[in-house]
């Protein structure tokens, strides 16, 4: 499968919404970066639709059809029929108008491949006596079966696509010409790779949109009215069957859009519930209408695109000349995938690893991507996710992580809403305050157990306040405080550190220094008499003892 779809990794910020709207999860997370799985996906382009980030991108094969119109061969366009609801007001003749302008030597409407594909059909119906035909159409339908579905292969439709029959027709009128299709379809690009030799190159209508701004060409708005264009019906959910005949004895015929409904009705095929019928099925929900290109750039409503497609369609086929059966064969084969499935013991090892002990804890939230969490398992073990993308998981990790440092400080925590009611409190403030349990003030106003001046001046000022020393009267306590306003989560948090021991120890000592300063006194006093009476009996002066023992009393004082 070529690489219709690229990732663009700077823009991939590992929301895992696209493995979320994957049908068929063929997304593989990497260094937190999101890769299509190419031997599994549809390209149904539901990833590039609802990426915020626009990180997934079409390639453009703009330049290779300008390359094309510089080599003198002629270059047909095979124009889709949604072509009506992309480009409102604007008819074939507009349309042709302006891509002749880009150079094109003609444009012709897909819709006249379609009429032969939809004869075919008719035809298997009446005489190849089939159980049950699924429609060939949708390339993205295609793929399902063949890489997820190959049971359903027999019932798929051996017949080339509308697009693949007009640009054969288109080549046998001219032998020289180069065929482009543009249509809505990103699946549309592989088809053309795929089958070489019949298109040779797909443009969206994005990609058009954007040749013709860069030239200033403007389509002109006009109408026009074919009779014979009832194959203009095609892009829309039951467009086929509008087509068909639709009477063949003892057949019913549906029309099925969305992945997920073709999904289950291939599963009853698979199954032997369904016999003979006639399906047309789309990946996309309102068919080619709500393409991916025209669901991303478009944003038209699907009543008012079919209403587009309606009125422009008309009420008999077109003239064209019905090729031999054998001219519209085509073959389908089992696209075989790699990965396998795991045993039930590695998928239960994998799921103790993400915290699922037992099948109360599988939430099945689906914020993975995955429906259940066996199925983000299995995805686990074969390399397409990882455990950390479970995001119950990481929260209760998170917040089991937060809690143990919360649990084992040895600072007491207090968290305040911005109404100074207490929102969470620790064991060592519990502890501190002489708090039986948290419930008894969880909820309840922070006066109850602390002086609220200082919170309500932070929450005054927006500034916090740090290392500040606070003796806490009622429980006999000195801390060290800090209270610390959070404005993104406007919660006052605060911090104490029991300094009461510290404190005590600091007194005690202040205590001793005193008495220590006491007893020099008293010693200097007795030591000064001492001093004089012998002096007095030397005839000496006591000037010098005194001023030693003054040091002396200097330096006891200090200690």
């Amino acid at each position: 499968m070529p690489n219709c779809l690229t990732l663009k990794k700077s823009n991939c910020k590992n929301c895992y919404k696209c493995i979320r709207h994957c049908p068929v999860k063929a997304i593989r997370f990497s260094g937190n970066q999101a890769h299509i799985i190419g031997n599994e996906c549809i390209l149904c382009g539901q990833c590039f639709v609802v990426c915020p980030q626009n990180a997934k991108e079409i390639v453009d094969e703009t330049e290779k059809v300008k390359v094309f119109l510089q080599s003198g061969d002629p270059v047909i366009v095979s124009l889709a029929p949604s072509f009506i609801a992309n480009y409102d007001g604007v008819g074939i003749n507009g349309m042709r108008k302006a891509l002749k302008k880009l150079g094109f030597y003609d444009v012709e409407e897909t819709a006249i491949g379609a009429t032969v594909v939809k004869s075919e059909y008719e035809r298997m119906l009446k005489e190849d006596e089939r159980d049950v035909i699924i429609s060939s159409c949708c390339h993205s339908i295609n793929l399902l079966i063949q890489k997820h579905f190959p049971q359903a292969l027999e019932y798929l439709a051996d017949v080339v696509s509308p697009m693949q029959a007009h640009c054969k027709d288109i080549k046998s009128r001219f032998p020289n010409a180069k065929t482009v299709f543009i249509g809505p379809c990103v699946a549309k690009k592989d088809e053309a790779e795929h089958y070489e030799g019949i298109v040779d190159a797909v443009l969206t209508f994005e990609e058009l949109t954007e040749w013709l701004s860069a030239e200033k060409i403007e389509l002109e708005r006009e109408m026009d009215n074919d009779v014979c264009s009832r194959a203009r019906f095609f892009p829309t959910t039951g467009g086929i069957l509008k087509t068909m005949a639709q009477d063949t004895p003892g057949y019913t015929y549906l029309a099925l859009d969305g992945v997920d409904n073709c999904i289950a009705a291939l599963k009853d095929i698979i199954d032997g519930k369904v016999h003979k019928c006639f399906i047309e099925m789309s990946a996309c929900v309102g068919s080619c209408v709500g393409g991916p290109v025209m669901e991303k750039y478009h944003h038209a409503s699907s009543v008012k695109d079919y209403i587009a497609v309606s009125s422009y369609a008309g009420t008999k086929d077109f003239e064209v000349s019905q090729p031999k059966a054998v001219e519209l064969k085509k073959n389908f084969g089992y696209i075989e995938q790699r990965s396998q499935m795991p045993t039930d013991m590695e998928i239960m090892n994998v799921l103790r690893q993400m915290g699922k002990f037992k099948p109360s804890q599988e939430l099945n939230c689906g914020s993975c991507g995955y429906n259940t969490c066996r199925e983000k398992a299995i995805a686990i073990l074969q390399g397409k996710a990882e455990i950390s993308m479970c995001l119950p998981f990481l929260k209760d990790k998170a917040e089991s992580f937060s809690d143990a440092i919360v649990k084992n400080t040895p600072n007491g925590l207090i968290v305040l809403n911005e109404q100074l009611e207490v929102q969470q409190i620790n064991d060592a403030a519990r502890k501190m305050m002489n708090i039986r349990s948290a419930n008894d003030i969880v909820g309840d106003q922070v006066v109850r157990i602390l002086d609220p001046v200082i919170f309500m001046n932070v929450l005054r000022d927006k500034r916090s306040v740090r290392n500040e020393r606070v003796f806490l009267a009622e429980y006999r306590r000195y801390v060290e405080q800090s209270v610390i306003y959070d404005q993104e989560s406007r919660l006052l948090i605060c911090i104490m550190r029991d300094i009461t021991d510290e404190q005590d120890e600091r007194e005690k000592k202040e205590k001793i220094s005193r008495q220590t300063i006491e007893v020099a006194d008293k010693v200097v006093d007795k030591q000064m008499r001492i001093v004089q009476e012998i002096a007095s009996l030397l005839g000496e002066t006591a000037a010098e003892t005194k001023i030693a023992l003054a040091k002396l009393k200097e330096s006891i004082s200090n200690e």
